[in-house]
């Protein structure tokens, strides 16, 4: 009995490396019916454009793949494909990533697939401690070292834009991820660092629950508030 109870929750995605990407794409794509295709990506380390090397604070910060030089999000958006390729489809999800192995996973949110509020680190961890203390459900949360995204249930312009002019101010390190928007999902590699769960699915193949955005909005809203946002230049 005590063996029973020691017990963990076994990980959403138990495999490593190139098969946990593919594995947790196929997951998100076909027992969640999530549109995901693969992100850009990171330069190969070492091989940077024009046959340069890359120094040692260069490695630590991996170039994106995206022709920009300055790319603000590096390997953590679409490119090629683009985003309206994302797909519930798993032959297409086995194929891109078995030319791709390393690639992230990028989640088109929107339309019947989850949207997310995401915010400052710092920020993030506030607010989930002022939504526990007021017992509100919160659903899967994704981290990098930088920021923290909180899944919520789709929401439409609409709706966003009323419960934004109901506050009195609204920070610029708040991004809304929408319609037409995106965001990566773990395990994925980025220039900001690995992507994980701060708060994981169940494991379990039903669809995660979701909160809605308006459960949420005002402790997120509250918790970036005077949180320092890095300027407009944000990694996700």
């Amino acid at each position: 009995m005590r063996e029973i109870l020691g017990r963990r929750r076994k990980p959403l995605f138990r495999r490593s490396g190139r098969s946990a990407l593919l594995g947790a794409a196929l997951h998100c794509a076909t027992e969640w019916q999530w549109p995901v295709l693969p992100g850009v990506g990171l330069r190969p380390a070492g091989r940077p454009s024009g046959g340069a090397r890359l120094g040692l604070g260069e490695r630590a910060a991996r170039r994106c793949s995206c022709p920009d030089p300055d790319c603000a999000v590096p390997g953590a958006h679409p490119f090629d494909p683009g985003l309206l390729a994302a797909t519930t489809d798993a032959r297409m999800v086995r194929w891109w990533w078995a030319n791709r192995p390393d690639a992230p996973i990028v989640l088109a949110t929107g339309g019947r697939a989850p949207c997310a509020v995401s915010l400052p680190a710092v920020a993030g961890a506030r607010a989930l401690a002022a939504l526990d203390h007021f017992g509100v459900r919160t659903g899967p949360v994704v981290a990098t070292p930088t920021r923290w995204s909180l899944l919520v249930s789709p929401y439409g312009l609409p709706e966003l834009g009323e419960l934004l002019h109901s506050q009195d101010w609204v920070p610029s390190s708040l991004r809304f991820h929408g319609e037409g928007g995106y965001l990566v999902l773990p395990p994925s590699p980025t220039g900001a660092g690995k992507v994980r769960w701060e708060r994981p699915p169940a494991a379990t193949p039903a669809a995660p629950w979701l909160p809605k955005v308006a459960t949420i909005v005002d402790a997120l809203v509250m918790a970036s508030t005077g949180t320092p946002d890095g300027g407009s230049r944000l990694a996700y």
